[in-house]
């Protein structure tokens, strides 16, 4: 009972933090929200920051996962798994990288978020192709920014032609 609850609570509250940001959303909101009164929410949760960190902590380890995998590939084949798999943790955490690129400034100073702004860095240089060539890096930023803004903005496409038509792009974008 109590992991369901835990679960409902962060449904709802991940809901809300789409819809009225994560400042913007109390902690009443989110107890209004489940039906519980917000003294049961801080049993399950004691903070809003810690809400926050369950929701966010599986995508940034995905994010982890992914920088792992691009560190033993050349240059080219990084580039098309650095976009095809940015594509795929985007699609698979819609909710969070809204949440995240709501309030991304905040956000990835979020202890929940550790070292994500060096893996972050690591994936536009792997977007980047790893050049050194500043235009290479706005290409690399237009991507990381547009993916996730493309994926919340289509939402009546089916995936799977969602990430054809996402990684073609990219792809293009990239001039690969």
């Amino acid at each position: 009972m109590a992991r369901n609850r835990r679960g409902q609570i962060l449904d709802i509250a991940a809901g809300l933090f789409v819809v009225t940001g994560f400042k913007g959303t109390s902690l009443q909101d989110i107890a209004d929200g489940v039906g519980c009164s917000k003294a049961s929410l801080l049993y399950h949760f004691a903070s809003k920051d810690q809400i926050l960190t369950e929701l966010l902590t599986p995508a940034a380890g995905e994010l982890g996962v992914l920088n792992a995998r691009l560190s033993g590939l050349d240059d080219r084949e990084a580039v098309h798994a650095a976009v095809e798999g940015f594509v795929d943790l985007v699609l698979r955490f819609r909710r969070e990288v809204k949440i995240l690129y709501d309030d991304i400034e905040q956000m990835l100073r979020h202890p929940a978020l550790g070292d994500v702004q060096e893996t972050i860095e690591r994936l536009i240089e792997a977007l980047a192709g790893r050049s050194p060539d500043p235009a290479a890096r706005v290409a690399a930023l237009l991507v990381l920014g547009g993916i996730p803004v493309a994926c919340a903005k289509q939402a009546e496409m089916p995936d799977e032609e969602l990430r054809a038509v996402l990684v073609r792009s990219a792809l293009r974008t990239l001039d690969h």
